[in-house]
């Protein structure tokens, strides 16, 4: 894992197979699971450090396997590391997550993670046979058995949603050791605290609202951390946050707000938030202080150095994208993050580093 002193830039997708805004066509899951491979390679051809497939069981995103699709891109790419953005721990099986990402480190030599949530869509528990009722329990858990499954060869372990394991191996072991685990979190305390307490990385989907809310939940997580007896200093933090860069602010969104708006509404209707993704909320959120990271390379950066002022963060996913793109401007996206945007926010904290 990289320094938590330094920062590093990368991409977050859910494979999203929707209908694209505009011709209405609807891409199959295998084009899109091609396209995320060449995203990737030309992801770690810019020079960002980091690539997250969101886990997802329904017909509009494609990343029901985020192990399989990374490990595809490993041998093609060098640097960059491979993460799911998220694995829903909860309805899956830590013994087989733990196999496909110490798999996938293995190809990758290295430089695989998992990033571990309950999940803020529920698919997949009906899918896998679990309740709903039991979403924390499970979470709780299993995540208790993963970390006991990399810390050690040889398991013990005894839990309440899944048979007791006794003494038994699992592998193959991992390159890293330990393999990197994180914790996602919407924005709960209970997630923050979590995390600190177990000395675990955490990364924060922010979506919503203003970044700088969230200084508080940075807050509980270092102080449970501490609380604990590790030393917050050297825990990474990360945002998850959707965006584009264009050439222009003015293209960027223009190219952004159409898909964003179709997946946002489809969202909406499903969780019942009886509000229409209007384009003067979109605006908003892509103001210098909103969640939303679109604009030319400059303003991008300019609002990733902002967050790294009021969070600490180490790490930034821009989610490209929310709804069907182009494959050739998501590409054109990624170059330009790589190529532009990360250059200008490593000067600029270097800059700020060397002053103090």
């Amino acid at each position: 894992m990289a320094d938590p002193a330094m920062m590093e830039i990368g991409i977050s997708t859910f494979l999203e197979t929707t209908p694209d805004p505009v011709t209405g066509k609807v891409i199959s899951h295998a084009e899109r699971l091609r396209n995320a491979v060449e995203e990737i390679v030309l992801a770690d051809q810019v020079g960002l450090d980091v690539y997250g497939i969101g886990e997802h069981h329904r017909p509009d995103y494609a990343g029901t396997a985020p192990a399989v699709v990374l490990a595809a891109a490993a041998p093609m790419t060098k640097r960059i590391r491979l993460t799911s953005a998220v694995t829903v721990l909860s309805s899956d099986d830590p013994v087989r997550v733990y196999q496909a990402f110490s798999t996938l480190d293995g190809i990758s030599n290295g430089r695989a993670e998992i990033m571990a949530g309950r999940g803020s869509f529920i698919e997949s528990f009906p899918l896998f046979g679990y309740k709903l009722d039991d979403y924390d329990e499970l979470f709780e858990e299993k995540l208790e058995l993963l970390l006991a499954i990399r810390a050690s060869e040889k398991v013990t372990w005894r839990g309440g949603h899944r048979p007791a394991i006794h003494d038994l191996g699992v592998y193959p072991r991992s390159v890293q050791n330990p393999l990197p685990v994180w914790i996602a979190s919407g924005g709960t305390p209970e997630s923050a605290i979590r995390a600190g307490l177990l000395g675990l990385p955490i990364a924060f989907a922010i979506i919503g609202g203003m970044p700088e809310s969230f200084a508080t939940l940075v807050s509980l997580y270092k102080r449970a951390a501490a609380r604990a007896g590790h030393d917050p200093a050297t825990l990474p933090i990360a945002t998850h946050s959707h965006g584009f860069v264009g050439e222009t602010t003015e293209q960027a969104a223009e190219l952004f707000f159409p898909p964003t708006q179709a997946q946002m509404n489809v969202i909406g209707r499903e969780r019942g938030w009886g509000q229409h993704y209007s384009r003067a909320t979109f605006d908003a959120a892509r103001g210098l202080r909103g969640a939303l990271y679109v604009g030319d390379p400059e303003y991008v950066a300019e609002k990733i150095i902002l967050l790294r002022k009021n969070l600490g963060v180490t790490r930034f996913f821009l989610h490209v994208n929310v709804g069907t793109m182009p494959h050739r401007d998501v590409l054109r996206s990624i170059e330009l993050l790589g190529t532009k945007v990360a250059p200008i926010v490593r000067k600029e904290l270097a800059r700020i580093e060397g002053a103090k």
